[in-house]
């Protein structure tokens, strides 16, 4: 293990707490410098340049496939890479545990990754809509069938575009700081003000952080805007801004009965710091998706990168997320369980408690009830049962008398 002194920034220690509960001991496994560009040498790593339909793409591929167990795949924000956007959180510890039983697939947008050359004159950036149908050619390179997508920003938007075109190859996704919505006149303007007075790595910087945090934390705004103007390709970084600022509406809808509507048909984990500028956004994507599917974690003391500043807290939601999906039936618990546990610490129960069953078919389904837990039914045909709650999660099983609902409402968790 490694020391690292106090008062330099550690993107791998700050303090995670909840309401009730403080986090003892959490150490750092890499030293600053390398925290959000080194990826810890206990995976298999292969990474190559994958050739699909709208072009090259950078893929890093962490661990072997495993049957017919999904992969997670994850996709950065504008002014990241897979290594600054996602390394912080792949290589905290409690993530360590989840990364054993999947392979992990890190996409980089084209021209994106460190010390990529510039494009040659001429060349067409990809637009949202064609960086999603890139990825079926990926998960064919690598003999995927079914992933559990992560996306923060820019990547987020095009995963859920991915999984609205492709539902059968998505199993799950964990969508940070998502916007559904196309870009309104007033912020393109806004942008193009901004375009005429301000450096493109401001501009990044104002997208990834909310005022607050780039006031108050002036040693992560550095670090990010160091990487930004160092490390980043400014004329291909410029090129992904101006695909990601024109990107189409996902016209997505909250479900109604009888009626035929465009939605996510998987379970997703929408996540937002509670000072991200992201918040709005995510709020307005959770009211138009399926209530029964969708679960909202907005997360306190927390900016626009929770995946950086609060990796404990991600890791443990995302793997009681998997959990809830029926894989890693019997992991241990995380360190933050165990911090509740010895502390004695009272646990409150969520709002919504959902049931969902899978079949042999694919079909799925989930019901939500007042009492704020979750459980889903494992059978020999394929089938899976296990309890399901949020970041503050006391593990209930579900009752009978909880099966009937009056009607579904999503599931907004604070932490």
């Amino acid at each position: 293990m490694l020391a690292v002194s106090s008062n330099r920034y550690q993107l791998l220690t700050m303090s995670t707490e909840f309401q009730d509960a403080h986090l003892a001991e959490v150490k750092p496994l890499v030293e600053k410098e390398e925290a959000i560009t080194r990826l810890l040498p206990d995976f298999d790593v292969q990474e190559q340049d994958v050739e699909t339909m709208h072009g090259s793409v950078r893929v890093t591929m962490c661990g072997t496939p495993r049957g017919n167990r999904p992969a997670i795949l994850t996709y950065h924000d504008i002014g990241l890479n897979h290594k600054t956007c996602f390394n912080p959180l792949f290589n905290f510890e409690d993530m360590q545990e989840i990364t054993q039983h999947f392979a992990v697939c890190h996409v980089d947008a084209p021209g994106q990754q460190d010390g990529a050359p510039s494009f040659q004159a001429g060349y067409v950036y990809p637009s949202m809509d064609q960086l999603a149908e890139m990825i079926p050619g990926i998960l064919k390179q690598f003999g995927l069938k079914t992933i559990i997508g992560m996306g923060t920003g820019a990547g987020a938007y095009i995963l859920t575009r991915f999984a609205l075109n492709h539902a059968e190859m998505v199993e799950g996704l964990v969508l940070i700081n998502v916007n559904p919505c196309a870009e309104g006149w007033m912020d393109w303007a806004a942008t193009k003000i901004s375009g005429w007075t301000n450096a493109l790595p401001d501009m990044v910087i104002s997208h990834l952080f909310g005022k607050e945090e780039i006031h108050s934390n002036h040693d992560l705004i550095h670090t990010y805007r160091q990487h930004i103007i160092n490390d980043m390709n400014q004329t291909n970084l410029h090129l992904f801004v101006n695909s990601y600022n024109s990107r189409r509406d996902l016209e997505i809808e909250r479900p109604v009965p009888g009626v035929n509507v465009v939605t996510l048909q998987c379970p997703v984990l929408l996540v937002v710091g509670d000072s991200s500028p992201a918040v709005d956004a995510v709020v307005e994507c959770n009211s138009k998706l399926d209530p029964t599917r969708t679960t909202l974690l907005k997360m306190a003391d927390c900016g626009g990168l929770p995946q950086v500043s609060q990796p404990a807290k991600l890791a443990e939601a995302f793997k009681y997320f998997v959990q809830g999906m029926g894989y890693m039936p019997s992991a241990s618990m995380t360190r933050l369980m165990r911090s509740r546990t010895a502390s004695g610490s009272s646990v409150t129960s969520l709002e919504g408690q959902r049931s969902r069953s899978h079949t042999g078919e694919g079909t799925r389904s989930r019901s939500h009830t007042g009492e704020g837990t979750r459980s889903r039914s494992h059978t020999g045909d394929g089938s899976r049962n296990r309890s399901h709650t949020d970041t503050r999660i006391e593990l209930t099983p579900n009752s009978a008398s909880n099966a009937e609902q009056s009607s579904p409402k999503s599931m907004e968790v604070s932490c």
